[in-house]
């Protein structure tokens, strides 16, 4: 298994780290959590001018068919960053609901969008009571003189605020399908509201709306399981990435912090409890990478280990983010609870990350039915 990275790869992540490093941080965080959208268009836009919108998508779409590594590359500069530019949902989420469920003509309509930047997505799956399965979803679709229509209520749908199509599951006499619905549609309600790491969203209901079917009619559960579940590890790797990026952020921060703070007429970083909880948190760090690496190069393979070694990513990314977090804010001090530093935004985004598709123990029993079928 080769772990280094292709010299494309190496210049995406430096571009990416670049731009970072000149634009982005804790203040500009600060300002766009309090605007309307909760992250800049015109920054969206220059982010499609770089190519970093049209990374994962194929040559026929326009895109650089890119893979799970270069995702990987890309979400974890941005981690470090605080960029809170929808890119995970538009671009790796939906972009890969529509590529591995999508028809060639439903691709080459909506892939070109996303790619240019003049079209945000979001995935609406979420409902009450329905936990972290995707097709346990009570919102239904009625088939009317070929034309579909939706009815039903979707909860906490990330970008869903500002999201000009999206993709929805609903339930049909057939079994659950996914289907394509314009968020401006007549029947389409949107109640936003502010997650908890500043990024916005909304709950959405569809009354009646019209809707297309992605992909093929009849296609049946099997078929939606497996778009979704690629989907979704393709997902685990862009969080897993910006997770890792936010968290090696975090043991900077602390380490600098540490080595600036007197205590007792020396650094406390001399003190040597505390460089054994900053080295628990660089071990915690490093494990992430090794399973992030892992996973990305076994999605990238197409192996039947993919979704366990994703799964696997998921719960690790859920532990170490909870642990580095909890210990950058505690070796802070008071200060570390204040919006003025990068420590407590992180924080909150880890928490984020945690549940997003899954929390730990969904995605520790996923690991095990996986590994077990391996098996």
């Amino acid at each position: 298994m080769d772990f280094s990275l292709s010299e494309e790869q190496v210049l995406l992540r430096d571009s990416v780290e670049k731009y970072v490093a000149e634009h982005c941080g804790v203040d500009r965080h600060r300002q766009l959590v309090n605007t309307e959208l909760a992250f800049d268009p015109a920054a969206w836009t220059q982010f499609a001018e770089l190519g970093w919108l049209a990374v994962p998508f194929g040559e026929q779409h326009g895109g650089f068919n890119g893979g799970p590594l270069d995702i990987m590359v890309v979400a974890e500069a941005l981690g470090r960053g605080m960029v809170r530019e929808p890119w995970l949902h538009t671009v790796v989420t939906c972009g890969a609901l529509l590529q591995h469920a999508g028809s060639e003509a439903q691709q080459g309509q909506t892939i070109p969008g996303i790619i240019d930047g003049s079209t945000q997505w979001a995935f609406a799956f979420a409902e009450r009571g329905s936990d972290f399965d995707l097709l346990n979803v009570a919102t239904h679709a009625v088939a009317d003189g070929g034309a579909w229509h939706l009815s039903g209520k979707k909860i906490a749908v990330l970008n869903g605020h500002c999201a000009h199509r999206l993709i929805v599951s609903a339930s049909t006499a057939a079994g659950p399908e996914l289907f394509l619905v314009d968020a401006q549609a007549d029947g389409v309600s949107r109640e936003p509201f502010v997650a908890v790491d500043g990024s916005k969203g909304a709950h959405i209901t569809f009354e009646a709306a019209a809707a297309e079917l992605l992909g093929e009619s009849g296609q049946g559960q099997a078929v939606i399981e497996r778009a979704i579940n690629h989907a979704i590890n393709y997902a685990i790797i862009a969080i897993g990435g910006e997770a890792l990026g936010a968290m090696q952020s975090l043991l900077q921060a602390t380490v600098e912090y540490t080595g600036t703070r007197n205590q007792f007429g020396q650094p406390i970083s001399k003190f040597q409890v505390l460089q054994h909880r900053m080295a628990d948190m660089y071990t915690k760090v490093e494990e992430t990478r090794s399973l992030l690496l892992n996973a990305a190069i076994q999605l990238a393979e197409a192996s039947d280990a993919a979704t366990g070694a994703c799964a696997a990513l998921k719960v690790k990314v859920a532990d170490a983010g909870r642990y580095v977090s909890q210990e950058a804010v505690q070796l802070h001090g008071g200060i570390g609870m204040t919006d003025e530093l990068s420590v407590g935004h992180h924080y909150k985004r880890l928490l984020l990350l945690s549940k997003l598709y899954g929390d730990e123990t969904y995605h520790l029993t996923r690991f095990s039915e996986a590994t077990a079928g391996a098996a």
